[in-house]
């Protein structure tokens, strides 16, 4: 099979690299594996014939000379790849990457949004660093993508070779590859000035000078995005500062104090299903305290910085990106304190989330991306911690109103029973009045038949009374004469 045709197999099968090395089958890397293709043993003749059929004159020579030699190669319609080729033991080898034509946003790698902000820096060093294959390229490019896309800006990269293309929006983009474009990263730094860039990506900083030369244009008001095989964000720092004799390095950290945005490291991990890997993320951003701590050359500090610092600063260490994909499920506990530089501090962290040390802790809970983000555990746990504290508020002044109403309730006892005395005291004195009332009723009609007594015998007394008696003086007569 030719070059060409393992590549495209190796796009169908979705791996990611092809390596072709002397008295093995080509191997493909797939879900981070390296496997064999079922097919025969590869000679050196057969690499040399294969590897020179996609090499240009140019590249045959350096390869004789250098012994190495990195270049890019496409397929129309299939994709991009990043091929070094390379002598061991006398006889050629190779290794191709896969390079998407359209390689995924932001959201699609599922990194934290804070890296969103580096790409509105109006100057500065974002640092992008990572173990080989952890994602840095892609990583970068994305960024570049988002500032073509959202700024009118002239970005000019400097690779080797050139992986991911990008195009103009926005932003103008220019692409320049070392060994076609420009003989070397410093050389091509050099001349960058001169074409008026306001965001400037460098592949790879390889050397000190490359080194000095993108320290000197972030410090002119440029911004500027490079990568480095580094672990962690401090280990990069201590990486560049060693670079330069030691009556410089207090010269470097100044520079490095004063123009360092942002260092995020990556890390590629298997998913807990088996379904390839993802990205833990280490965030290290520009802040007084960070400045200050570069300056004075404390960098072992900047580690609890950045786990002091995730809510405000959004910044996180590794072990709390890992911890935070472990939580949400993404990868399994093991797998996570085995790719931890500190599985002991891990361990802990993961403790303190109340996850138990048994496989029971691994299954997680449905989140929303992006899941190596530590900032949402915090603001979940600070969520947890004032629904906790509302509910204790809660339970207390539920507790005082259960009191309250028992005691108005006991009021009312009390004046029900007051009530009722008094409605006992209204019956007897409406007995009292009906009875009195009774009484007066049986005393008036006992005097008024007295009184009708009386007048009958007024008029019996006066009918007896003679009734040719002479009528006294005063005309008065009868029983009222007296």
């Amino acid at each position: 099979m030719s070059i060409d045709e393992l590549l495209r197999f190796m796009v169908q099968q979705s791996a990611s690299d092809l390596h072709l090395k002397p008295k093995r089958p080509p191997l493909m890397r797939l879900k981070g594996r390296l496997l064999p293709l079922r097919t025969d043993p590869l000679s050196p003749e057969d690499i040399q014939s294969m590897v020179e059929a996609v090499l240009a004159p140019r590249l045959i020579d350096q390869l004789e000379h250098a012994r190495a030699v990195d270049f890019g190669h496409s397929i129309p319609g299939v994709s991009r790849f990043r091929a070094s080729v390379y002598y061991q033991r006398g006889t050629v080898s190779a290794v191709f990457r896969r390079v998407p034509f359209d390689f995924p946003s932001l959201e699609d790698w599922g990194l934290p949004p804070v890296l969103k902000e580096v790409v509105n820096l109006p100057q500065g060093l974002v640092l992008i660093t990572g173990p080989t294959g952890s994602g840095k390229s892609s990583t970068l490019a994305a960024l570049m993508r988002l500032i073509a896309a959202t700024r009118l800006v002239h970005i000019v990269t400097i690779e080797d070779p050139i992986e991911f293309l990008l195009s103009d929006d926005l932003a103008s983009v220019t692409q320049r590859e070392v060994g076609t474009d420009t003989p070397s990263f410093a050389a091509a730094l050099r001349n960058v000035l001169r074409h008026d860039p306001d965001v400037i990506m460098v592949g790879e900083m390889r050397d000190r000078e490359t080194v000095e030369t993108v320290l000197q244009a972030a410090e002119t008001g440029h911004l500027v995005f490079s990568t480095l095989h580094t672990n962690s964000a401090p280990q990069t720092l201590d990486r560049i500062i060693d670079l330069f004799p030691a009556d410089q390095h207090r010269q470097v950290r100044q520079q490095l104090s004063a123009v360092l945005q942002a260092v995020v490291s990556m890390r590629l991990v298997d998913r807990a299903d088996g379904e390839g890997r993802i990205a833990a993320v280490e965030v290290l951003r520009h802040t007084p305290r960070v400045s200050k701590l570069v300056f004075d050359g404390n960098l072992e500090a900047l580690h609890e910085e950045m786990e002091n610092s995730v809510s405000y600063y959004r910044m996180q260490s590794m072990n709390q990106s890992l911890a935070a994909l472990v939580i949400h499920g993404a990868i399994a506990r093991n797998h996570a304190l085995e790719v931890s530089t500190n599985p002991g501090d891990l361990d802990l962290i993961l403790r303190k989330m109340l996850l138990p040390p048994a496989e029971g802790g691994e299954e997680g809970v449905d989140m929303a991306e992006p899941l190596s983000d530590f900032s949402k555990i915090l603001e979940l746990q600070e969520i947890k911690k004032h629904y906790d504290d509302l509910q204790e508020t809660t339970r207390l002044q539920l507790r005082e109103r259960d009191e309250e109403i028992e005691r108005l309730r006991a009021e009312v006892r009390r004046r029900d029973a007051s009530v009722d005395g008094v409605d006992e005291q209204v019956a007897r004195a409406q007995t009292e009045n009906e009875r009195l009332t009774a009484q007066i009723a049986v005393i008036r009609s006992e005097y008024e038949a007295k009184v009708e007594r009386l007048h009958q015998r007024i008029k019996e007394l006066s009918a007896l009374l003679p009734a040719t008696a002479a009528k006294p003086p005063d005309g008065r007569s009868g029983f009222f004469r007296r």
